[in-house]
């Protein structure tokens, strides 16, 4: 415990203990939604409470659900979690005696969360009738006399929450949500007692806080998610958030949690490119001036960093959401000395935020048994089998320790003299540095599941035959693509550029702007002379006022543009004619655009390829009305991320041989370089390996049908 002394150490609410400093943050994870089958039959929050039963299993100090309507307006979306009777109650039962059975101590909160003008519903309400950007409905303005009744519905959710036996409530006044709206001059355009002055804007999440204190006692966490950094030009200055802070605290909140950003700014808050640590200052300039514990968040993954905010005095308490979706057993290990095991976030989004955004239930890209624990089952092997890998990508990583942590006797092959595959090229994109502690974490795992890793050595069909079960992780080549030109020595592939470090010249011409092309564009404009990232650099790109001192912490604060690096001229170019990259994540697509466009990148869309000589790329670009224009691009040096194709050549011949076979990953199905699809088909594969047929078909979770339904016209 010595290791991490300030992050496992208890702490004293008066009434309560927290048995460490660890707050697992809250998360819609699609678990909260219970139909009304489920609750006559009393198992409509089962997978919610195996869920947390795992987290609390894990020794995390104090946990806060995903959000929860305190009314129908708040919802988030039609159907979405509310709690405002005892008929939505008594399924929450299910969840706070599955916690609190463990016996670790661990405690839970509900999040009450009203969504305000980001509701997904054409009923969503608002302090003003004024439509978020990325909201799809306008709001109706609440009138004084709705004000009062939806405090008084936060304070029935409140004590609903307790009688359902949770240990508090976690009121959600940041992000931009409903409180937020009343709090910001941006949002509250009113004239009346709720409007105006900011004392009067903040009366709403002080008559909330004090109604629930006086409904649920002296006995009851209440936690308040304060915005301390809006990111928005009219968002609150900071002599406002201490303001709110003092009056909070005197109202009688048990924690302040620290909110970062609005959903709708242009500012990156928990992404990969975010430092670690990135907005623990936020927290650390408010600790002086109030006297209830500060919790502090965002882009916190390790043991180390999570002590470190506590040892330098930036905050009492730790916020972490998405780690535990990654590991829920980090704060176990943790405690026992094994941090070398957790399996680290990676800060992607692509199965948690993504999910949730597309109505597909949250899980998590290094870990696919995050919010499916309950019918994604790790058990022991019923028969014990010599089970072969080759490959040793994420897909071959997961099926090869989930196999031998079963108890099946795996080697596994790759002739690459390192782990990683795909991962190797992706860890040195700028931004992308986290994929360093994945490998860790499977090189780790490899030892400790007892795999026989053979790196450095190609097989074939005689090496494999003997093995009761062949699994080909062989993973993807790229397409190769056919024009006049296109074997020119200034064309290359992006595994030249990405994995063998081949040199670009100053004006470079990227075939393709998926994922891979987007890399490439971030890796070629990269200038390694400079410094690694920092919260400097990273609050200078992104124009964010490192004393929280401008309104909103960005008001008047110019950005400091990046550059093209070495390079000259970069075009990205892709033969689609809709947006460039729109085919990237839903909450990170728009980061990577923006860098990019920050940085010089040219994006054409609409494009086809002619042929490369000695004057550059010749292309023809129609733009949406179907109009052609002849171009010539002066280039040095052509990247083509045109796809991929499987590679998977030893599967007919094992066949024939009579063994068998199953191919997962890039070998399956070539698309983007996929790791959350690689390493989920992996892990429900292995699960039921010694029973399994092939081929075993692998269905990916598609976006709920209900979230193309409630677009206005």
């Amino acid at each position: 415990m010595a290791k991490y002394s300030n992050l496992l150490k208890p702490l004293d609410l008066g009434f309560t203990t927290l048995n460490n400093r660890v707050l697992m943050g809250s998360m819609h994870t699609g678990l909260e939604e219970a139909s009304m089958w489920d609750r006559l039959r009393g198992t409509g929050l089962s997978k919610m409470a195996a869920y947390f039963r795992v987290r609390a299993e894990g020794q995390v100090g104090l946990m806060v659900t995903g959000g929860i309507g305190p009314n129908n307006a708040g919802r988030v979306a039609p159907g979405a979690a509310k709690l405002s009777s005892r008929f939505d109650m008594y399924p929450h039962r299910e969840v706070t005696k599955a916690v609190h059975e463990v016996g670790s101590g661990s405690k839970i909160c509900m999040q009450i969360l009203h969504s305000g003008r980001y509701a997904y519903h054409p009923f969503a309400v608002s302090a003003s009738p004024l439509q978020a950007p990325i909201g799809p409905f306008k709001p109706k303005q609440l009138s004084s006399a709705e004000v009062q009744q939806t405090v008084e519905d936060y304070a029935t959710c409140a004590a609903l929450a307790r009688d359902a036996g949770y240990d508090g409530v976690e009121v959600m006044g940041s992000e931009g949500y409903l409180i937020n709206q009343f709090i910001a001059k941006h949002t509250n355009k009113r004239t009346d007692e709720w409007g105006g002055s900011y004392e009067n804007r903040i009366r709403f999440p002080l008559a909330i806080v004090r109604r629930i204190r006086e409904k649920v006692g002296k006995d009851f966490i209440i936690i308040f998610r304060l915005s301390m950094l809006d990111l928005l030009d009219k968002g609150s200055s900071w002599e406002e958030i201490v303001q709110l802070a003092k009056g909070l605290e005197a109202e009688g909140v048990s924690i302040i949690n620290t909110g970062i950003g609005w959903h709708e700014a242009r500012v990156p808050t928990i992404a990969t490119c975010v430092p670690r640590a990135g907005f623990t200052w936020v927290t650390a300039k408010l600790k002086p001036l109030v006297g209830v514990p500060l919790c502090t968040t965002n882009r916190i993954n390790t043991p180390e960093v999570a002590e470190g905010a506590i040892a330098d005095g930036h905050a009492d308490m730790v916020s972490m959401a998405r780690p535990f979706l990654a590991d829920p057993l980090f704060v176990k290990k943790a405690m026992e000395d094994r941090a070398d095991e957790i399996n680290s976030c990676i800060g992607c989004n692509q199965a948690c935020l993504d999910h949730t955004f597309q109505g597909i239930r949250a899980s998590c890209l290094v870990n696919p048994y995050a919010c499916h624990e309950t019918e994604l089952v790790r058990a022991p092997a019923a028969e014990k089998k010599r089970i072969a890998v080759v490959g040793a990508g994420p897909a071959g990583l997961a099926m090869s320790t989930e196999c031998a942590e079963r108890g099946h006797d795996v080697t596994m092959f790759d002739e690459a003299a390192e782990i990683g595959g795909q991962f190797n090229m992706a860890k040195g994109i700028p931004g992308k540095e986290e994929f360093h502690e994945t490998i860790r974490y499977f090189n780790k795992m490899l030892v400790k599941t007892g795999v026989k890793a053979q790196l450095g050595r190609r097989v074939g069909v005689d090496d494999l035959k003997g093995f009761d079960i062949v699994v080909l992780a062989t993973g993807v080549v790229p397409r190769k693509v056919s024009f006049p030109g296109s074997s020119d020595p200034k064309v290359m592939s992006y595994l030249d550029v990405l994995r063998h470090k081949k040199p670009v010249g100053k004006r470079v011409a990227i075939i393709g702007a998926g994922g891979i092309g987007f890399d490439v564009a971030e890796f070629i404009t990269h200038d390694p002379s400079h410094p690694p990232p920092s919260v400097a650099s990273f609050t200078a790109e992104w124009g964010i006022d490192a004393t929280n001192t401008a309104r909103g912490g960005v008001g008047g604060v110019a950005p400091v543009s990046p550059t093209l690096g070495p390079c000259d001229k970069v075009w990205l170019l892709q033969r689609k004619t809709s947006k460039v990259g729109a085919g990237l994540g839903k909450t990170t697509g728009w980061i990577h655009r923006t860098v990019l466009k920050n940085k010089g990148v040219e994006m054409v869309s609409g494009c086809s390829y002619d042929k490369v000589d000695s004057e550059g790329l010749h292309l023809t670009v129609k733009d949406k009305k179907g109009e052609a224009k002849a171009m010539v691009l002066d280039v040095d040096t052509v990247v083509v991320c045109a796809g991929q194709e499987s590679l998977a050549e030893l599967k007919q011949p094992l066949e024939a041989e009579g063994v068998v076979v199953h191919t997962i990953g890039g070998a399956d199905y070539a698309g983007e370089l996929d790791a959350k699809r690689a390493i989920d088909q992996a892990t429900r594969l292995a699960v039921t390996i010694e029973s399994a047929t092939p081929p075993v078909k692998y269905e990916p979770a598609k976006p709920h049908k209900m979230m193309g339904l409630l677009k206005p016209k």
